[in-house]
């Protein structure tokens, strides 16, 4: 079972810079996204230090060469998944250093506002994790466990990755306003425009990855291997699936999908082989620095007016949630057993969902109505888009509880021009809230004291 999933270090690291930690509401329709005193200063040694040292003060707060290490490996990984060109080492711990004290200065202005994150919310979020991965949260501490890496650190990394999400939505994100004339004007703007800076790609890969220094014959078989890959998928195999066996990548539990993103925050390489593509195509297997990659577009539009049709999914679901009463293995027996007797004929989706949900749409037989991508959580959208019409699911665990899901069926729907004008709202809002939240960094950075030691050792 352990080779199906990526590293946890890996996959946790990632995760922590994801939105996904954003505190969820609590009903059902929650599973829609909606001057300190001056250390005096030390001359640097003549010769290389063998222990820990500090590298800069924030604000009269050290800051560690151990730190800035930690954080250099963990983003030489997610550069190195990416198949990113990695700067000098020198360079990108200089970067990092200036990262951990701009984070450090708003962590110390979060607790001059009283910000505070409840152990519940940091247990939601390891449990998040976890659920992203397909492990219970016994497995996930296991898992992270046996890859050596400390629980207390990983959840003070969790707790202050909430922290800064928190401050942010306070001093920044709750301030900003999008006026009618804003979308006018980012309507007029983008329409018309075909250039790569307006252009948005969903992309799934299958990530053949190649060990430095590999001989010759290694390399040659594993490129067949990627070959062998992608001529499957050009012969109609299902992508996903191919991922979840082949794939080296991180993104390999999602069927190898990074998600509709700008193309400019997408590898060089992939958007270049990809652009002239339409959405089901398939490219490669291309080589990177890193390995081989089989890329299929999935999705690909340009910015302006989102598209006119959507893909909308109307499922049920019954829901239980965990406690002192109901543990996580109990709750998926218990589903697991609804899901039998539905099986078998001896009660309907409906009747069960009436009985046992414990969530507003209960009383619905668990309809969660008709939804578009996005409106659930990561970890529940996951699930329900592996299913045919028809299927009902295993149990599935999310930051909710455990979940019992049946696709009742899909359809694509014509957006009318008020739903338009809204999602156009809600993208020119992130821009201004990623405006804003730039202009804001580099303040509260400026206006924190900072000194400079030695210069970090990578």
């Amino acid at each position: 079972m352990t080779d199906r999933f990526p590293p946890i270090s890996r996959a946790a690291s990632w995760l922590l810079c994801c939105s996904m930690l954003a505190a969820p509401l609590a009903q059902a329709q929650a599973l829609r996204p909606s001057s300190g005193l001056r250390a005096p200063v030390t001359q640097p040694s003549a010769g290389p230090r063998t222990a820990d040292f500090i590298v800069a003060l924030v604000n009269s707060e050290p800051v560690t060469n151990s730190e800035v290490r930690q954080r250099l490996m963990r983003v030489e990984q997610q550069l190195s998944q990416q198949s990113s060109a990695l700067p000098a080492r020198e360079q990108l711990a200089r970067q990092v250093l200036e990262q951990i004290i701009s984070e450090r200065a708003q962590l110390q202005l979060a607790a001059e506002l009283g910000i505070r994150v409840e152990e519940a919310a940091l247990t939601q979020a390891e449990q998040s994790i976890a659920a992203q991965n397909q492990l219970t949260p016994e497995e996930f501490r296991r898992r992270i466990a046996a890859e050596g890496v400390d629980i207390n650190q990983l959840r003070n990394d969790l707790r202050n990755q909430i922290l800064l999400q928190r401050l942010r939505e306070r001093e920044v994100e709750s301030k900003v306003r999008v006026s009618e004339a804003d979308i006018d004007d980012f309507i007029r703007e983008r329409q018309g425009r075909n250039d790569v800076t307006s252009l948005q790609l969903n992309l799934a890969q299958v990530f053949v990855a190649v060990p430095e220094d590999a001989p010759a014959e290694r390399v040659q078989t594993l490129q067949v291997r990627a070959q062998g890959v992608a001529d499957r998928a050009r012969a109609g195999g299902d992508f996903a699936e191919l991922a979840r066996e082949f794939s080296d990548g991180a993104e390999r539990a999602n069927g190898g999908q990074f998600g509709l993103r700008p193309a400019e925050r997408l590898p060089e390489l992939f958007v270049e082989v990809t652009r002239s593509l339409s959405a089901g195509s398939i490219a490669g297997p291309v080589r990177s620095p890193a390995g081989f990659h089989v890329l299929k577009v999935i999705e690909k539009r340009q910015s302006g007016l989102p598209d006119a049709m959507v893909n909308e999914t109307r499922a049920r679901h019954i829901l239980l949630r965990l406690g002192p009463q109901l543990s996580e293995a109990d709750a998926v027996a218990r589903l697991a057993g609804f899901r039998q007797q539905i099986a078998s004929g001896q009660a309907t989706f409906e009747a069960l969902a009436r009985e046992h949900s414990q969530d507003g749409s209960a009383q619905e037989g668990g309809s969660l109505g008709w939804a578009q991508a996005g409106q659930f959580v990561p970890e529940f959208e996951a699930a329900m888009n592996r299913l045919r019409p028809g299927e009902i699911s295993p149990p599935v665990v999310s930051r909710f509880g455990v979940h019992l899901i049946r696709v009742e069926e899909r359809r694509q729907s014509t957006l009318s021009a008020r739903d338009q004008r809204e999602m156009v709202r809600s993208l020119v809002r992130q821009q201004k809230a990623t405006e804003a939240l730039r202009t804001w960094v580099q303040d509260v950075r400026g206006r924190a004291y900072v000194e400079f030691r030695d210069a970090p050792q990578p």
